[in-house]
């Protein structure tokens, strides 16, 4: 798995239209987020559109409160752990919204945006978790992202958002990181981790 010009080499690229050009910000932020339109429905092409402004509002009735909304991240991982991206790393998705990371707002500036499909209560998948955590540590590695700076969208919008929710298995996907963490330094290539800390 590489980094190619801010693709993922594995991911199917899928432009999106609403992103534009990082501040003078170093990435150094994970957020996770869980996603599914409509809501609890799996492998619909509807966050796809939503991401590339082509959502038919008439499809479903949920759907009403996202006319005007311009969104997007910069990957998504499905149900069965195939990887789309949206956005390069090296631009801004616009996925946090009104978000603050250790007192520092617009955390879009600085941070790779990850959308799970799923629900807050919803079992996410083995292939979810495990496409996740060989994400991260690659990340970590390219941009010396923290251990500590993988977070949930609730933790930089608490009381505004919820996602991914009580479902996701912190201490599952966390563990997996620090394995391959690990087996990356056994093999002799260094992560851009300081700390393991909260892994």
């Amino acid at each position: 798995m590489h980094i190619n010009d801010g693709w993922l080499d594995i991911a199917q690229p899928i432009p999106s239209p609403n992103c534009d050009d990082r501040p003078d910000a170093e990435v150094s932020l994970i957020v996770v987020h869980g996603i599914s339109l409509p809501a609890g429905h799996f492998g619909t092409p509807h966050v796809v559109d939503l991401f590339c402004n082509q959502l038919e509002l008439s499809a479903h009735a949920d759907f009403c409160d996202l006319e005007g909304v311009n969104v997007s991240a910069h990957l998504m991982i499905r149900r069965d752990g195939l990887v789309l991206q949206f956005v390069p790393f090296h631009q801004r998705a616009w996925h946090a919204g009104v978000s603050s990371f250790r007192g520092r707002s617009g955390c879009n500036d600085f941070s790779i945006g990850i959308e799970l499909e799923g629900t807050d209560d919803t079992p996410y998948r083995p292939a979810q978790y495990q496409q996740l955590a060989t994400i991260c540590q690659l990340l970590m590695h390219d941009y010396g992202i923290d251990a500590r700076c993988i977070v949930g969208h609730c933790d930089i919008a608490p009381g505004r958002k919820t996602d991914p929710g009580e479902a996701f298995n912190w201490p599952v996907f966390r563990a997996l990181v620090k394995a391959g963490v690990k087996a990356r330094v056994k093999a002799g290539i260094k992560t851009g981790s300081t700390s393991e800390q909260g892994i």
